[in-house]
């Protein structure tokens, strides 16, 4: 029997591999480490092309009211997949194993989903970064929520005004990793805990799950939205830049 080929996908390749003694420094990255990476990893552009289809939808809209689309279409996304979750592990053929497993995919979403919707609120705001560092230390701070932001604040000498901004933009490099490593610490203590509690009542049989995944989904939602109101401040008055319109089409 053939052993299958490792999965290299989550391999941590040390920096300076020339080094024999970081070669062999070989570790697997964490689940944490694995969602994360990934989810602030959406092209600027991707997150350009969501903002700019928002206003052509609704061509009047201020940047508050555009921020309220992005919230509303956030919210559905992570109580749809909580619920999802909690229903499919109610199901006697899909059992505990595959629910524990569909319930990892639904952090994933969560965290892809609170990546994109913050970063599109950035990009309301006039606020563009593609540094993985920044952009992971606003993730985790916004899923955080209170203890993210204070984190955050205390690095940019205790002023919450409109941390978000500062974190995406001046904070220098060597505050940025201690904020990740603090934020990092803090959601392994904190927010495992409740994800984990929310995993188990997703597993609950008879459908109730689903009512656990609904809710749950959603609290996580509403407190991504807030912190993201508190990370950028109050919406600007007017668009910085004019909506480019595709001319019709020649029949």
């Amino acid at each position: 029997m053939v052993d299958p080929a490792p999965d290299v996908s989550s391999v941590v390749v040390p920096e300076g591999s020339g080094d024999p003694a970081r070669w062999v420094d070989y570790r697997p990255t964490s689940l944490l480490d694995a969602f994360v990476d990934k989810a602030v990893q959406v092209p600027s552009a991707t997150i350009r092309r969501h903002v700019d289809a928002v206003r052509r939808r609704n061509p009047e809209a201020s940047p508050a009211r555009v921020i309220q689309i992005l919230e509303q279409e956030y919210l559905r996304v992570v109580t749809a997949a909580g619920g999802a979750v909690g229903a499919a592990a109610a199901v006697p053929a899909v059992g505990t194993a595959t629910g524990v497993a569909l319930t990892t995919a639904d952090v994933a979403t969560f965290f892809a989903a609170s990546a994109a919707f913050s970063l599109a609120v950035a990009e309301v705001h006039g606020v563009r970064s593609d540094d993985v560092r920044r952009r992971r230390a606003l993730l985790l701070a916004t899923v955080l929520g209170v203890k993210g932001a204070q984190s955050v604040e205390a690095a940019v000498g205790g002023s919450s005004l409109a941390w978000g901004k500062v974190l995406l933009t001046t904070m220098p490099q060597g505050t940025v990793r201690k904020v990740n490593k603090s934020l990092t610490s803090t959601f392994l203590k904190k927010q495992l805990a409740k994800h984990g509690t929310l995993a188990l009542g997703r597993l609950v049989p008879f459908g109730v799950g689903a009512a656990v995944g609904l809710a749950g989904g959603r609290a996580l939602g509403h407190g991504v939205v807030a912190q993201s109101r508190h990370a950028f401040g109050a919406p600007p008055q007017g668009w910085r830049e004019p909506l480019v319109v595709d001319p019709p089409t020649q029949e």
